[in-house]
């Protein structure tokens, strides 16, 4: 299942819930069971309602603090990070929790200038925000989701009220959270993504797209309290189901393409290394041509993750003596592979198996390989049967 988040409206903790509850009503009936394995349920009171705005209907929700709330004084993180730590919340959930409450500490410590466990939450530190985070990280958790997908923020204007005063918006935390997003600007007045939002965007590390061969089951609505002129503050969620066709999986890739033919062979070879060996980068693919002026060039292809797109940019510029590089997203189908170990007279020897839409492949690692390559049959063949093996 994959997952898109459109951020009509924007973005919170409030918002995402709503909508995951709009296309998963199901879902509703365990969130009390939650805030009782968490220790909040005689803090918190869960609110979900259908909701409207004479344009569209969805759902919205709310966690309003329970009768026995200590108010909403500030909160260290590192009592957070006990209380879920030491809850009955299952693993995967505190999982989630955590994660996203370790992206909050980082960022605020960052700001403040302080070590992550001396980091005070105020807003967030709230028991609803707590639990808001809480709710998000159980359904993260238990949907089954394999994939998410964003479109571009929303910017936001103006200023936030905030326990350490008024704020521009996107706040601080907010927009340390979001660096690397892609952002525009409509224009109208507001917070639209708020630091729980943020870090869950964070936390979720969604594809700037919708995968190829997605077909679409459903979409939801949550809605924000805000009202914004000329548009409804809601949260759109469509739910995809991933369809495969042929046997092999499919995802987008970043495809950075440039030319050098000023830059020594040995200074080309060692930038190449260093942008190979970048997290992120899946290949670096480099050709002789012919240039203007007839220059005998180099052309060179990366093939990297989506999302480190500025960064791998700005590093090909630093290390190679281009001037321009071109940008394209596309589609990559990739063949379902398993690795093996084979142990073969004292000695590992790694074995890689494909599953081609004729049959299974194996292949040796040359590098294990180095001059026993007399035995690559063998191996290759005791790799396949340890496939079907573990295949039945």
């Amino acid at each position: 299942m994959h997952i898109h988040l459109d951020l009509v409206g924007g973005i919170s903790g409030d918002m995402f819930i709503g909508a995951l509850l709009d296309c998963f009503p199901e879902r509703k009936e365990r969130l009390p069971e939650i805030m009782e394995a968490a220790g909040f349920a005689d803090l918190v009171d869960l609110q979900h309602e259908v909701t409207g705005d004479g344009i569209l209907t969805g759902t919205h929700f709310k966690v309003m603090a329970g009768a026995q709330a200590e108010g909403h004084d500030h909160r260290h993180y590192s009592d957070i990070r006990q209380k879920i730590t030491d809850s009955s919340l299952d693993d995967a959930t505190k999982r989630v929790a955590l994660g996203i409450f370790q992206l909050i500490a980082e960022a605020e410590a960052k700001i403040h200038g302080k070590d992550i466990d001396q980091v005070a939450f105020h807003e967030v530190g709230a028991w609803d925000s707590i639990a808001d985070i809480v709710c998000a990280a159980s359904l993260i958790s238990s949907i089954g989701v394999s994939s998410w997908s964003v479109s571009r923020l929303p910017l936001g204007r103006g200023q936030v009220k905030t326990a350490h005063g008024r704020l521009p918006v996107p706040a601080p935390a907010t927009s340390l959270l979001l660096e690397g997003f892609d952002f525009f600007d409509d224009g109208i007045e507001g917070e639209r993504i708020t630091p729980t939002g943020a870090a869950i965007l964070k936390y979720l590390d969604p594809a700037p797209g919708i995968p190829e061969g997605a077909n679409l089951k459903c979409s939801g609505y949550g809605f924000g309290t805000r009202k914004f002129p000329g548009i409804s503050n809601v949260l759109r969620l469509l739910v995809f189901n991933r369809v495969q066709s042929g046997g092999w999986d499919s995802d987008q890739v970043l495809q950075l393409e440039f030319e050098v033919d000023d830059q020594t062979p040995e200074e080309l070879a060692v930038a190449l290394e260093k942008i190979r060996a970048m997290e992120g980068v899946i290949d670096v693919i480099q050709a002789a041509v012919f240039a203007k002026k007839g220059r005998q060039s180099t052309t060179i292809r990366v093939l990297a993750r989506p999302e480190i797109e500025q960064l791998l940019t700005e590093y090909c510029f630093n290390v190679t003596s281009t001037l321009g590089i071109r940008h394209q997203l596309t589609a990559r189908s990739i063949l379902r592979r398993s690795q093996f170990t084979i142990n073969h007279e004292g000695k590992d020897y790694r074995v890689k198996v494909a599953t081609r839409p004729g049959g299974l492949t194996a292949k040796v690692e040359m590098d294990d390989l180095l001059v026993d390559t007399d035995i690559r049959q063998l191996l290759e063949g005791l790799a396949l049967e340890k496939f079907r093996e573990t295949d039945e």
